[in-house]
This record gives C-alpha cells, structure tokens and sequence, in this order.
C-alpha cells in the first residue's frame, strides 16, 4: 500500500516534479522575455506553492481579495498587486492601509470615486494600476479612459504605476492569439494615453495562462498567469498543455460501474461545476484520454468512458478538473507527492473573498 492509499478519496493530490517543472518554465521564459512574472496566487492559494514561484524569480505576487494579500504578506510575500478595482471603505480600506504599511502595496482601480476612496483610506502608501477593458467586458475602462481615471487618482495623492488589464476571453478555442494582440492593442492605447496626459506611469501589465507565452506578451511590462503551476483539464482542450504537465489530479474511487459507465466519489464538491459552452465534459481522466465526466453530482461523478474498459468497483483513478482554481478552493489542504514523500499543504487563502 502507497501513502496514497492509505488516504480515504476524494482529495487533491500535486506532484511536486511537475510542478516544479511549470514554475521553472514559466519562470525561464519571463526571464528570456524580459517580462516581470507576477503570478496569480488566487489559483494555488497556498504559500508552499507561492514560495516556490518567488524563489523561481517571481517579482511578486497577484491576488484578488484583501483577504489573499493578507495571508500572503503574513506568510512572507513582500510586493503584492490587488489586481481588482476594490472599494475601500469601512473596515477594508483600514485593513488595506495595515497591508500597505507592511508590504509594497498595488492596488486596481477603474474609476475616479474608487481611486478617491482608495486615497481617504491609504493616503499615498500604496500605488495603482488603472484596469483596461481589452475585449473581457468584465471590469475595467476602455483605453480611452484610462488616463482619466489615472489623473484622478494622481489629484487624489496616489502614486499612479500605469495600466492593467486581464484578457479572460482568451479561455475559448483558436482565441488566444487574437486576444493577446487585443490585449496589447489596449494597453498600448491606455499607456499612450497616460503618457499624453502628463503622467510617468509606463507599467503595462496584462497575461492569463492561454496568452503569457505568446510572442505579444514580450513587448509587456509584466505578466500574471495563474492556472499554469497546475494546469486542468480546460487548458488540454485547448491544446494549451498536455497531460504530463498537469501537476494537480483529484485522487477517487469507483463506486459504481455498469455498461461503458463508471460512477466516481468525487462530486461538484471536489471537482467544482464550472463547464463552458466549448468543453466536452466535467472534468478528464488522464490515464483514460477518450473518458469524460459527462455528469456531476455533490459526491458523483459519472464517467464515459469513451470505449475504454470500465475499472472495477474499488479501483482508484486521477480525475483532472476543468476548473482548478475551483476545485482548490473546495478543499482545505493538497496532498502533495514525490521523493521526497508525502506532504500536506494548506489551502491557506481558501475562503478569504473578503
């Protein structure tokens, strides 16, 4: 019996070579580009994986919440960007202005109210980068837009870096290399248009997982991939990565089999539900490519197995999610393999949407 086996499924399992190995390439790769890596700690929310990407070369972290910034600057990280136009009000703005009073502090804004509230709460302690829309529609201004709001939040005494966007539509099919010539195309147009307005704010600081290798991303300042420390099942089917590089599975246990059929114990509640429009399933087997999750549950999973045999009630199989920022958030601890044995890591961030 391995040390996996002795751990009641489901539960989250990284092998830490392969990780190893994705925190290197992207790190590498930043390095020959002359692109800053900031990765987007909301995928991993864990500080062993964190300290892994700082010592890699990071320039520091990207988080989504007041919350995640916390937990990282407690666990060591010291150059933190709150990639999100934040309200700071209340008791937020006073935790935001102890962050930045401990750690280099940037902070999104895509308005001229959210930049002066920002100021009322950190006074000139932390900087921002003004959120551009490059084609997400999420948040963020069109380029047009930018130096407005950045010439409001230099009035309001905050210390303007230059411009940001996340190019989330670049998670679709063939999309990835129009998405990040939009994403250049934005920033470009944003930064030009600080610079006309008077402003010393060249950061350009753009990248998901689908753009931060293209050839584009090079002529940005900085770069904030999440999902490829781990990869999932929706970057395979993008043809994004492959499955030796994923380093995250979902360890579960056949409970139930019939014709052509195997029910898993790892539900929604492990897995996470997310599926897009384009996405041939719930999730992926890797030792079982043609299978897929064609139905989810709280706690099953029923598999196709696309004519592969059915393994026997009791048998355990790796089930890569589509989602794996979901799927971490569901648990509260990775289980994470390789020589040097069997290590928990806390989910440490999970939560914290505060």
């Amino acid at each position: 019996m391995t040390a996996l086996d002795a751990l009641d499924t489901p539960f989250l399992v990284v092998d830490r070579a392969v990780l190893r190995r994705n925190v290197e390439r992207r790190a590498r790769w930043a390095a020959d580009a002359g692109v800053a890596l900031r990765p987007h700690a909301k995928t991993h929310k864990s500080a062993h994986v964190a300290a892994a990407q700082l010592a890699a070369g990071a320039v520091g972290l990207t988080v989504a919440t007041v919350g995640e910034a916390e937990h990282f600057a407690a666990a060591g990280a010291g150059d933190l960007f709150l990639a999100y136009p934040v309200w700071a009000g209340g008791a937020r703005g006073e935790r935001l202005r102890a962050l930045a009073g401990r750690v280099r502090l940037r902070v999104g804004v895509d308005s001229a109210e959210g930049a002066r509230q920002l100021a009322a709460a950190c006074g000139d302690l932390a900087e921002v980068a003004v959120e551009v829309d490059s084609g997400h529609h999420r948040t963020g201004v069109t380029p047009d837009r930018a130096a407005g709001v950045a010439l409001a939040a230099a009035r309001a005494g905050l210390r303007v870096a230059g411009v940001f966007t996340f190019p989330g539509h670049s998670y679709a099919p063939g999309a990835p290399a129009d998405v990040a010539a939009q994403e250049l195309a934005a920033l470009t147009a944003a930064s030009e248009g600080l610079r006309a307005a008077g402003l010393d704010a060249p950061l350009r600081s753009g990248g998901s997982t689908p753009t931060a290798g293209l050839a584009a991303e090079a002529a940005l300042d900085e770069v904030r991939p999440g999902v490829y420390v781990f990869g999932d099942a929706q970057q395979v089917e993008l043809g994004l990565t492959a499955f030796e590089d994923v380093s995250l599975w979902a360890e579960a246990t056949v409970v139930s089999r019939r014709d052509g059929v195997a029910v898993l114990d790892a539900g929604s509640k492990v897995l996470g539900r997310e599926r897009a429009a384009w996405a041939s399933g719930y999730a992926r087997l890797p030792d079982a490519p043609g299978a897929r999750v064609v139905a989810l549950s709280e706690h099953h999973a029923t598999v196709d197995l696309g004519g592969t045999p059915v393994p026997a009630v009791g048998e355990r199989v790796r089930v890569v999610p589509n989602h794996v920022c979901l799927a971490v958030n569901l648990v509260d601890e990775l289980v994470a393999v390789g020589p040097e044995g069997v290590e928990r890591w806390p989910v440490g961030a999970r939560g914290l949407n505060s």
